[in-house]
């Protein structure tokens, strides 16, 4: 379900987004029963007040009946304390109730979140998914809570007042119901409107979080190629457009009061002209009349809160569009019921690759088939764009080939449970990704449970950092900081390896781990780099050819097509691509 499909709007679907939404009051049922009893008795004092102008006016004031000087006045301060006291449990049960559905909500996004599949984080679309749990999770249950309070407790009013009028007098009464009909159907126009506008008011804020986080992202280049101006035209002009669906919900939502009380003094006047009639022929007391206008002046506020709250009824459900769209999304695809026991021996088999991304007009990858035997070394090189990250990412099942087959150990990536899958692999980037946390937390990431302090000490030790973590005032417990700003490339990447070190998996994939560096951290992290090799099989993805050349077996591809194969002296032999590659590399 997408937030911009055309069908959102029909009425089915918001019955579902209404069904789903309060569905999740279920497990605070009793909290909710405790509210709505405590706005009812909020609800039920105001009418009083206006019954009270009868006796007070017809009784009170003629003598007829002394002991109101004091009762009546005594009633009213009770009715008042009672209400005051309502407000106050409504509204504090009923925030107790919005945080422990948003708590709910956003749990359940975050585990979708993270079972999303990869293809999904390419788009790039952080600033939709950032604003779905900042914004749109919180406008759903706050405005949950908030509609269930003005609905109940003003419609509860509206109907008490009703009978009030009703009471004193039918036939004016039934003057205030002519005026009705005319005033629901301006509202409904404006809701119309506000709904549109609250859709674009969504998509516009997650542009401007992205706006933002990119520029927060990529501040030295802005400095650097003094992109202040670009940057703040972007900004500016997602600022201004934010600022003109505000004003647009604005001024639909000030028009439809005014509107809506334009009707309402229509029938007030009409009122006013009925009773001084039956006045003038004794249909009518003063009293009577007091009490019928002060019901009439209080249903007001009540009617202009229902009418209101339809702005936020279209805001929680535009927001509730955003949030299940992301709940109900297909997490990956894991049909495949094999579960690997204990260590696999490691044969890696890339059996008649094909891919092609979606949209795409041409194959990425075309008919590539190797094998990586157990415990060997496989370098994937070539130019840019020739397909190795996307073969390489098809065995954790980041992605999944058009044709062909994957295996691990003669079993079909496929047909694995993808935890028993990539329980086997281990990961060493480029881009290494450390998370705001110790230096022991993010060695022991994922398997900090099971990993002892000895053991991230000989992980360091294997990565050549024992020495730079003993040198540090907190050693283990020294914090990296966010994306580990505080430490240098070399120090991420030998991290990193410590972290694959602690897994300790059969498969390890190398992804131009090495290319960020300068030669004497190259040298450093390819040492740590041969350590934690050792015994395992190894897919590599190189640029710098000098850190392939003791590969058992490089697979050289161009435009997504196998030229070559072979061991790094054969090749140079052969004098075909890798040969020339190379060459160019160290022409010098």
């Amino acid at each position: 379900m997408s937030p911009s499909s055309g069908v959102l709007g029909s009425e089915p679907v918001k019955f579902d987004l209404w069904r789903r939404i309060y569905s999740r009051l279920g497990p605070y049922w009793k909290a909710a029963i405790v509210a709505a009893i405590l706005v009812s008795i909020s609800a039920a004092t105001q009418p009083t007040l206006a019954v009270i102008m009868k006796p007070l006016l017809d009784d009170g004031f003629t003598g007829n009946k002394p002991s109101y000087i004091w009762s009546i006045p005594l009633l009213v301060i009770v009715l008042v304390l009672v209400r005051g006291i309502c407000t106050f449990g409504s509204g504090y049960v009923l925030a107790w109730i919005a945080n422990n559905m948003l708590l709910g909500i956003r749990r359940e996004m975050f585990e979708r979140l993270l079972g999303l599949p990869d293809e999904e984080f390419r788009r790039g679309d952080t600033g939709r998914l950032l604003n779905r749990f900042t914004i749109d999770a919180n406008n759903v249950t706050n405005l949950a809570t908030e509609v269930i309070t003005v609905v109940v407790r003003e419609t509860l009013i509206v109907v008490a007042l009703l009978g009030v009028l009703l009471y004193m007098s039918w036939q004016l009464t039934l003057i205030v119901f002519l005026m009705l009909p005319a005033s629901v159907f301006v509202s409904r126009i404006f809701i119309k409107r506000l709904r549109r506008i609250n859709r674009d008011t969504i998509t516009m804020n997650a542009e401007l979080t992205h706006v933002v986080g990119e520029a927060i992202d990529g501040q030295r280049v802005v400095k650097l190629f003094d992109g202040y101006e670009r940057e703040s035209g972007r900004f500016k002009y997602v600022n201004g457009r934010l600022r003109r669906f505000a004003m647009r919900a604005a001024s639909a939502n000030a028009a439809m009061s005014p509107l809506t009380q334009f009707f309402v003094a229509l029938s007030v006047a009409a009122v006013i002209a009925v009773a001084l009639y039956q006045a003038n022929h004794g249909g009518l007391t003063v009293g009577s009349f007091a009490a019928f206008m002060a019901a009439l002046g209080q249903i007001f506020d009540p009617l202009k809160r229902l009418t209101n709250i339809a702005g936020a009824m279209q805001r929680m459900l535009v927001s509730a569009e955003s949030v299940f769209a992301l709940v109900d999304h297909p997490p990956e695809d894991d049909r495949g019921t094999f579960q690997f026991r204990g260590t696999v021996a490691g044969r890696v088999e890339f059996r008649n690759i094909v891919h092609r991304f979606h949209g795409a007009q041409d194959d990425t990858i075309s008919d590539v088939s190797f094998t990586a035997e157990p415990g060997q070394t496989v370098a994937l090189v070539g130019r840019s764009g020739s397909g190795k990250t996307t073969l390489v990412n098809m065995l954790p099942r980041f992605i999944v080939p058009t044709h062909g087959e994957v295996l691990v150990d003669g079993h079909s990536v496929i047909d694995c449970t993808l935890r028993s899958l990539r329980g086997q692999l281990s990961l060493v980037s480029q881009d290494v990704v450390l998370f705001d946390g110790t230096i022991g937390e993010n060695v022991g990431y994922g398997a900090l449970h099971e990993a002892s302090i000895d053991d991230i000490h000989k992980a360091l030790e294997a990565a050549d950092l024992s020495n730079f973590v003993a040198s540090l005032p907190d050693g283990l417990d020294t914090q990296v900081g966010e994306n580990a700003n505080t430490l240098s490339g070399g120090q991420r990447q030998r991290l990193a390896i410590a972290r694959a070190l602690i897994k300790n998996a059969p498969v390890l994939i190398l992804d131009e781990a090495t290319s960020a560096l300068d030669n004497e951290s190259e040298a450093q992290v390819q040492a740590s780099l041969d350590r934690l090799m050792v015994g395992r099989t190894t897919l590599v993805i190189a640029h710098r050819l000098s850190t392939v050349q003791k590969a058992d077996k490089i697979v050289v591809l161009d435009k997504g097509r196998i030229v070559e194969q072979g061991r790094h002296e054969d090749l140079l032999a052969s004098n075909g691509l890798y040969a020339s590659l190379y060459r160019m590399q160290f022409k010098d």
